[in-house]
C-alpha cells in the first residue's frame, strides 16, 4: 500500500523518543545536546501550563519537533520547534532566547512569535499584522514558516478540544493561509493532511459521510489496488523497468473538491484511486509513461508533464489518467525517488542545513523575494495579506518567452501580467503583445503553451484601466505603485502652486515663513513631516488653504481687517483644487483635462495622437488645449508653465486618423495587397499616396482610422509580415 507520512497526535511522546528519532534522521556526527537543552528550557517554562485537552503543555512542542523530524529538518529547526511558544506564552524575552541558544535558533523562535504586545483595533488587523511579520521572518530564514506549519499541523490535530467557534475560525484560517503556504513550499504531505483536517471542522457532515463511504469499500478497494499494482509491475518488468509502485485512495478533500467542481455525488466520481510509480531516473519515467499508455487506454486531455515544466514550487512528476482494470479510471503519477522526496517534504529536500548553505540558498527563492517587494510597496497589513494570499495560488497556466523561458501565471492572466512577470520596467512600458506571432489586445487571456512577445515603448506609462485587465498580484501592485507615485507628484505640484499664489496675495512666501519658523506649527497641527507633505495634502484637497493660513501668525487670516477679496481668492484657489482632484469623464470628450470643463481640445497634427499613446496637453491661446504625444518633437517649443495633465477617456469610442509610411520592394500589385491586408482587419483607409524610390523601392503613405494603439499595432504587424515590405513607420 501507499506510504504516507503519519502526523498523528502522540500524547505519550517523550524527549528520549524524540532524541532517538532525531539521531536516526540527522547526520551521524550531530551533537544533540542543544536539542535536550531546548527541551529542558521549554519544559521548565511551560510546566504550569495545560492544553485544552488537559495534557501537559510540553506535549505540544514535542509533537511539533516530531513533525519537523518527519520533514527532515535540521537541528536548529527542531530546537526552534521545542521553543516556539516560550516567548509568546511564558515570561521569556527574545534577548534571553538568543543569549541561551544563539541567533540561528533565536531568530526562528522570534519569527514564529505573534505580536502580542501591540494593541490592534480588530482581530482581523491583528491577524494581518502577525501574518506580515511571519512573511518577513520567512524571507530572512525560510525555516520559520516550516516550523509554523508544523505548529499549525499539531494544533489542527487537537482542534476538537476547543470551542466550535474557534474550530471554524482556525480551520478557515488554515485553509486560506497555511495550506497555500505549504503548497508553495512544495510540502504536499502537510498540504494534504491540513486540507483533510480543515474539511473535518468546516464541513463535518461531508467529511464523515466521505469517510463512511470510503470505508464501506475498503476491502474491495485494497483488492483492486493489489491486482492493479501487480499488473503494472508485470508490464514494466517485460521491458526491464524496476519500479516501486503504490496505490491509495485520494484524500477526502480532493474528493470533496471534485464533487464541488463537477457538481456530482460521491457515487459519480470515477477516479478515486491514485497510483504512484517511482523509478531510478528521468529516462525511465518517460519509458514508464510509454508502457502505461500502450497497456491502458489514456483519457484524452488528462496528461501533464511537470518534469519538463516543473511547478513553481519545484514539484516534478508525470501525471496521466487511464482506463485501468475493470474499466475503472485511475490516476498514475510517475517520478524518480528524488522527485518523490521533494514532493513530500518540499524545500527541506533541496538543501541540507548541515552544509551551512541551506538557509542562503533557500532565501533565493524568487517568490520569497517578490513577497519582500510587496512588503516594501504595500502600506497596510490587511492589503498585504490579501495580495499574498492571492499570490500563493500556484494553480495556473504555463507560457513561454520568445527565448523559451517558462512563466507560470494565474488562470485568466493577460499579456500585461506576463510583462510584469518578466520585469517591472517591461510591464510599465508595455504597449502591445504578440501571442504565437500574432498581435493581440492587452486584455487577451493567455493559455498554457502560448509564446508571448511583449512590445514596449519608452514613452508608455501604466493607466488606471490596466487594473481591470491584470490578474496577478505582482502586476496589480506595480501598477498601483506607479499610479500612486504619479498622483502624489501631481498633487504636490498643484498644492505648491496654489500655496505660493495664496501667500503672494498676502505679501509673503514660503522662504520668508521658513526664516521665521512659522510653518512648523502647521506641520504639528496636521501631523505633517515637511513642506512636501503639506503640498500633497493641499493638492489632493484633504486640507483647506484657509485652515493653513489661519495658523500662520504673520498673516492674521482671521482678523476682520483682512480684505474680502483676498479671502475670496483663497476660496477660489481651493475650489480649483477640489475640481482638479475630481476626474472629469464626459462621454463626449476623447481626452479628459484635469480641472477644466467644457474646454476645446484638439489633436496636434504634428504627431496625431491616438488612444494608447502617452500624451501631454498644452494650453494654446485662443485654441483651448492641444494634445501631443510625449515623444513629439514639437514639445520642446512649448513653455512648461503651459503644460497641463491630460489622459485618454476610456469610455469614449471614436475612430482616430493616423498615417503610416510603408517602404517596400517595387513589385506589381503591392499597393493592392497592402490595402487588402489592412481591410481584412476591418480598418478603414481614408487615403493612400504612392511613389517610386531609387533602387527599385516603393513608398506608400496610408491614412487609416483606428480605435486605439492596439489596433494600430495590429495593422503594423500584418504589413510587416509581408515578404515585400522593408519597413513600416508612423508618418
Amino acid at each position: 500500500m501507499y506510504h504516507r507520512l503519519d502526523f498523528s497526535h502522540e500524547g505519550d511522546l517523550t524527549i528520549d523518543e524524540l532524541l532517538r528519532r532525531a539521531k536516526a534522521n540527522l547526520p551521524e556526527d550531530t551533537d544533540l545536546t542543544p536539542l535536550k537543552k531546548a527541551f529542558e528550557f521549554a519544559e521548565r517554562h511551560h510546566r504550569p501550563q495545560k492544553r485544552s485537552s488537559g495534557e501537559p503543555y510540553i506535549i505540544h512542542p514535542l509533537n511539533v519537533a516530531a513533525t519537523l523530524i518527519k520533514l527532515k529538518m535540521d537541528l536548529d529547526s527542531l530546537c526552534g520547534g521545542l521553543l516556539h511558544d516560550v516567548v509568546e506564552d511564558c515570561d521569556v524575552s527574545e534577548e534571553e532566547i538568543i543569549q541561551e541558544f544563539g541567533e540561528g535558533i533565536g531568530n526562528i523562535v522570534i519569527g514564529c512569535t505573534k505580536i502580542s504586545k501591540i494593541k490592534f483595533k480588530t482581530k482581523e488587523e491583528s491577524q494581518a499584522e502577525n501574518f506580515r511579520k511571519m512573511v518577513v521572518a520567512m524571507a530572512k530564514d525560510i525555516r520559520v514558516i516550516i516550523v509554523k506549519l508544523a505548529d499549525r499541523m499539531h494544533n489542527m490535530l487537537t482542534l476538537q478540544y476547543v470551542s466550535k467557534e474557534k474550530q471554524v475560525k482556525k480551520a478557515q484560517e488554515t485553509l486560506d493561509i497555511y495550506v497555500p503556504l505549504a503548497s508553495r513550499l512544495g510540502i504536499n504531505s502537510v498540504k494534504s493532511e491540513l486540507e483533510d483536517l480543515c474539511l473535518r471542522f468546516l464541513h463535518p457532515d461531508m467529511y464523515y459521510r466521505l469517510a463512511e463511504k470510503v470505508a464501506m469499500k475498503k476491502s474491495e478497494r485494497e483488492s483492486y489496488i493489489r491486482e492493479t499494482v501487480e499488473l503494472v509491475r508485470e508490464k514494466l518488468s517485460e521491458y526491464g523497468v524496476k519500479a516501486d509502485i503504490y496505490g491509495r485512495p485520494k484524500h477526502f478533500y480532493s474528493i470533496y473538491k471534485k464533487m464541488q467542481n463537477r457538481d456530482v455525488d460521491f457515487e459519480q466520481i470515477q477516479d478515486l484511486l491514485a497510483f504512484r510509480i517511482m523509478v531510478g531516473n528521468i529516462t525511465e519515467c518517460y519509458k514508464c509513461l510509454g508502457i502505461i499508455h500502450s497497456s491502458f487506454t489514456p483519457v484524452p486531455g488528462r496528461f501533464k508533464d511537470y518534469i519538463a515544466i516543473p511547478k513553481v514550487n519545484n514539484y516534478q512528476s508525470l501525471h496521466t489518467t487511464v482506463i485501468g482494470p475493470k474499466a475503472e479510471r485511475i490516476e498514475i503519477q510517475i517520478r524518480t525517488h528524488e522527485m518523490h522526496e521533494v514532493a513530500e517534504t518540499g524545500v527541506a529536500a533541496h538543501w541540507k542545513y548541515k552544509t551551512g548553505e541551506g538557509a542562503k540558498n533557500l532565501n533565493k527563492l524568487k517568490w520569497v523575494e517578490e513577497l519582500m517587494e510587496y512588503n516594501r510597496d504595500i502600506p497596510t497589513s490587511s492589503e498585504f495579506m490579501d495580495v499574498v494570499k492571492n499570490d500563493l495560488d500556484i494553480g495556473g497556466i504555463f507560457v513561454f518567452t520568445p527565448t523559451g523561458d517558462v512563466k507560470e501565471l494565474r488562470h485568466g492572466a493577460s499579456p500585461l501580467d506576463f510583462a510584469y512577470a518578466v520585469h517591472t520596467d517591461v510591464g510599465n512600458k508595455c504597449v502591445g503583445a504578440k501571442v504565437n506571432g500574432k498581435m493581440v489586445p492587452l486584455k487577451y487571456r493567455l493559455k498554457s503553451g502560448d509564446t508571448v512577445e511583449v512590445l514596449t515603448s519608452k514613452t508608455q506609462t501604466p493607466g488606471k484601466d490596466w487594473l481591470k485587465i491584470v490578474k496577478t498580484s505582482r502586476a496589480r501592485t506595480k501598477i498601483k505603485q506607479h499610479l500612486l507615485k504619479v498622483e502624489r507628484e501631481r498633487n504636490k505640484e498643484l498644492g505648491q502652486e496654489m500655496f505660493d499664489k495664496a501667500l503672494k496675495d498676502f505679501g509673503t512666501s514660503v522662504k520668508a515663513l521658513d526664516k521665521k519658523n512659522e510653518l512648523s506649527k502647521t506641520y504639528d497641527q496636521f501631523h505633517l513631516k515637511n513642506a512636501e507633505e503639506l503640498y500633497q495634502s493641499l493638492g489632493s484637497g484633504r486640507l483647506h488653504l484657509k485652515n493653513i493660513l489661519e495658523l500662520i501668525p504673520s498673516i492674521d487670516y482671521k482678523e476682520e481687517g483682512v480684505e474680502p477679496e483676498k479671502k475670496k481668492t483663497v476660496e477660489s484657489l481651493y475650489s480649483k483644487i477640489s475640481n482638479t482632484a475630481k476626474k472629469n469623464s464626459h462621454k463626449d470628450n476623447a481626452v479628459i483635462v484635469d480641472g477644466l470643463d467644457d474646454i476645446m481640445v484638439r489633436m496636434g497634427k504634428c504627431c496625431n495622437p491616438i488612444p494608447g499613446d502617452p500624451i501631454v496637453g498644452f494650453i494654446t491661446r485662443g485654441r483651448g488645449i492641444t494634445i501631443h504625444t510625449k515623444n513629439c518633437t514639437r514639445i520642446q517649443e512649448f513653455e512648461d508653465s503651459r503644460k497641463i495633465h491630460v489622459e485618454w477617456n476610456q469610455t469614449y469610442t471614436f475612430k482616430h486618423p493616423v498615417s503610416l509610411r510603408v517602404i517596400t520592394h517595387d513589385r506589381p500589385g503591392i499597393l493592392s495587397r497592402i490595402s487588402n491586408n489592412i481591410n481584412s482587419l476591418g480598418v478603414n483607409i481614408k487615403s493612400a499616396v504612392a511613389k517610386s524610390l531609387p533602387d527599385l523601392k516603393g513608398s506608400f503613405v496610408f491614412e487609416i482610422e483606428v480605435g486605439d494603439y492596439s489596433e494600430f499595432l495590429k495593422v503594423v504587424s500584418i504589413i510587416e509580415a509581408m515578404e515585400e515590405v522593408i519597413s513600416v513607420t508612423r508618418a
